[in-house]
């Protein structure tokens, strides 16, 4: 085969590796970030190592005034519901920057932790393991735990 090619002349398969977004699709920017221990219809060539995303929030005066007046009906108080979904999504976004950074097109076992700080701070981190992938071949069999 030639070192140059780029499809198996057998499977043809590409060989050239690819990075995989969030949806699974080939060629997207970003690594795909999965919560399970696995990529279903993947294979692990690589495992890379722990990766994290970190950040810390608070919400200004007139939000925490708002929030507070809330407390007094009862409900969903909606500037921290908010505050919670910002940091979230700014912490995954840090993570999937760190994973590709170290070459890696997905992070398997993705989770969050936070925690309270000066009692007016959050912190939210992401973290999980980055490892490169590629499509499993159809005669892959997988295991089961029992």
């Amino acid at each position: 085969m030639d070192d140059g090619a780029a499809f198996c002349p057998y499977c043809g398969n590409s060989l050239k590796q690819q990075m995989m977004g969030p949806s699974g699709t080939v060629g997207a920017s970003q690594p795909m970030l999965l919560p399970a221990h696995y990529a279903a219809g993947y294979k692990v060539d690589k495992v890379i190592g722990m990766v994290y995303g970190i950040t810390v929030r608070s919400r200004g005066l007139g939000g925490n005034i708002v929030a507070g007046l809330r407390t007094i009906a009862g409900g969903e108080i909606r500037e921290y519901t908010e505050l919670a979904q910002q940091a979230r999504q700014e912490s995954l976004d840090r993570l999937a920057e760190h994973a590709k950074s170290l070459g890696a097109n997905a992070v398997l076992s993705v989770m969050f932790d936070s925690t309270e700080m000066a009692g007016s701070m959050s912190e939210i981190i992401a973290f999980g393991t980055a490892v490169v992938v590629s499509p499993a071949s159809g005669d892959q069999q997988l295991v089961k735990l029992s």
